[in-house]
């Protein structure tokens, strides 16, 4: 089942592309975009199919920048706090939900990680995790991947953002040939993402 509406933030409404798979759901998977991009990139798309067909409901979040209309991402703290928003409305719309996981590509990655602990997050997805500027390796945002939360990173070996080294808790896994958009073979990301999700019990099949 799909639904789409907008739930108000601090920052104005977000939209939210809620797919539900038949039967219960105990795992939400909350899925954010990239800064220029949207909810309907190829990999985010390509999670969505293979999440939902596991029993696991999908919800892509588009800020509220973008539902108005604008290109230039919001600074980090507003983002932050409508992504922290629109996580406590699903909580209230989904209460029997016991394991939420937040992600999302590039700079939704990077919001999920930063808001994981305080949206109370079981684990975190980061497809494309921006590692640094293109060109600037010494301006690294590793310490964001640092939650303590299990972490799930699927980068492009030829991303010019870089590529995060695994850690505690961080698993990272690279996609040969790919660059940050991550569209040479989305199902294959989403392959990825399936696994690690059945491998820590939050699918249903």
């Amino acid at each position: 089942m799909r639904h789409s509406d907008e739930t108000d933030t601090p920052r104005g409404p977000a939209r939210v592309d809620t797919d539900l798979p038949a039967g219960p759901v105990s795992t939400a998977l909350v899925l954010g975009h990239g800064a220029g991009g949207g909810v309907d990139a190829p990999d985010l798309l390509a999670v969505r199919d293979a999440v939902t067909a596991a029993g696991v409901a999908v919800i892509r979040v588009t800020q509220p920048y973008r539902v108005a209309g604008r290109r230039a991402p919001a600074p980090a703290g507003q983002l932050d706090e409508a992504w922290t928003a629109v996580l406590a409305a699903l909580r209230e719309r989904h209460p029997t939900v016991s394991d939420w996981v937040v992600g999302g590509r590039s700079s939704g990655a990077r919001v999920a990680c930063r808001t994981a602990r305080a949206v109370g997050a079981s684990g975190i997805v980061a497809l494309a995790f921006p590692l640094h500027p293109p060109g600037r390796p010494e301006r690294s945002r590793a310490a964001e991947l640092a939650t303590g939360l299990p972490t799930l990173v699927v980068n492009g070996d030829r991303d010019p953002f870089g590529v995060p080294e695994p850690g505690p808790g961080v698993e990272v896994v690279l996609r040969p040939g790919e660059r940050h958009d991550l569209r040479g073979d989305p199902a294959a990301t989403a392959a990825v993402v399936l696994d690690w999700l059945r491998g820590r019990g939050w699918t249903r099949r």
